[in-house]
């Protein structure tokens, strides 16, 4: 006979997205809906859209639509690639080639120019791919946190090969924007896009394009093959006083947005990275005294999210699933190539240590009931030192 769930079981969201929500992001989801074109809603639409810009770090308008973080993508490759002409994308993982899929989809002359799955984009080899080209490209397409390896990607320097070579470089920051520096601005980076669900702490829906000047005249010189996804059509309006949007916007995402953004400032950016990169460091510690090696190469700044590399010797497909159902935490596991070989345990936005003390002792417990040797409290032990030397709890606020 089936045993009746556990109704006092407990479940702890370790993903990079959707990431948890803070209760007053919860909350306010709650509340009646606005109308879009109401007072009170265009109070928190303009609030919501000032934030971004301290978000992003930048003057630019930051461009928003109801759409998953691959919206925000799609309405790059729709603006930015012109049938036939040449467009670089330089990939190392599942969301590099998705650079390539959009790439391709709106007719571009792709240079896919790919990296090992687990390795950093070369800034040398994405200059050299440039320098060599029968034709300039117009864009240059990469990821700052590529999610499916954990590896954080050089965006300063790719910035300053594609500046070179007179081509825009359009950035993934889907899941690090809001969890490791990027200064867009200060770096003269062209376009950064991002999404709601990562480490902005608020559901899935909302996608974000921050578009420079110049990036946004070469949009308009391209005109044509897309309607919702215009930048000219959405800046127009976002431009209007007080904003508006040209179509209707997800209000209820809206007023999250609101007061998740509201909770980021109150802490700080510079806390905020602070507390993402005290996390990652408590991860990788525990990853490391289990006996597991960190996928990836060694950096201190890929705070985003921490994959081990799985032992050779046992089901690596069947961790995620363990760790779920058996220990009530839900991490993710490989994606493509590294299906079974890695486990994903994410730290961007709303997490704190406990979460991570909790992610690495369902890990050990899950290795162990697959037979591999691991010290019982040794990766939680570890990471609880790392948190003692620190001298803090970080915590989020809210």
């Amino acid at each position: 006979m089936n045993q009746p769930p556990d109704i006092y079981a407990k479940q702890y969201l370790m993903t990079a997205g959707p990431t948890p929500l803070p209760p007053a992001v919860s909350q306010v989801m709650a509340e009646p809906i606005l109308y879009h074109r109401s007072p009170a809603f265009i109070e928190v639409y303009a609030r919501s859209l000032e934030r971004l810009r301290t978000v992003f770090q930048t003057s630019n308008d930051v461009l928003c639509f109801a759409a998953s973080g691959t919206g925000a993508m799609d309405s790059a490759a729709a603006n930015l690639v012109v049938p036939g002409e040449p467009a670089l994308v330089a990939s190392a993982g599942k969301f590099g080639e998705r650079w390539k899929q959009l790439c391709d989809a709106y007719g571009a002359a792709t240079v896919a120019l790919d990296f090992e799955w687990g390795e950093r984009v070369d800034p040398e080899r994405v200059d050299t791919a440039l320098a060599n080209a029968e034709r300039p490209a117009r864009a240059v397409f990469a990821t700052q946190s590529e999610t499916s390896t954990g590896v954080l990607n050089d965006v300063r320097a790719l910035n300053e090969v594609a500046l070179r070579h007179g081509a825009v470089l359009c950035v993934d920051a889907i899941s690090g924007l809001g969890a490791v520096d990027l200064p867009q601005d200060d770096w003269g980076v062209d376009v950064v896009v991002a999404g709601s669900q990562k480490s902005l702490m608020c559901p899935p829906g909302l996608a974000f394009v921050s578009a420079s000047e110049r990036a946004l005249a070469m949009g308009a010189e391209n005109p044509g093959r897309r309607h919702y996804f215009d930048w000219a059509l959405t800046a127009r309006g976002q431009r209007e006083q007080p904003p508006n949007s040209a179509f209707t916007p997800a209000v209820t995402l809206f007023r999250a947005l609101d007061v998740a953004l509201g909770l980021i400032l109150a802490e700080g950016l510079e806390r905020v990275f602070a507390r993402h990169a005290l996390l990652a460091r408590a991860a990788r510690a525990g990853i490391e005294a289990l006996g597991l090696e960190r996928f990836g190469p060694e950096d201190e700044n890929a705070n985003v999210v921490t994959a081990a590399a799985l032992p050779e010797e046992i089901d690596g497909a069947q961790v995620p699933t363990l760790m779920r159902d058996t220990y009530g935490i839900t991490v993710a596991g490989g994606q493509g190539i590294l299906r079974g070989r890695i486990v994903r345990i994410a730290h961007c936005g709303y997490y704190g240590a406990f979460d991570v003390i909790s992610a690495l002792s369902a890990l050990e417990m899950a290795l162990r009931d697959l037979g591999a040797q691991t010290e019982p409290g040794s990766g939680a032990g570890a990471a609880q030192r790392v948190f003692t030397e620190a001298g803090v709890a970080p915590e989020p606020v809210g």
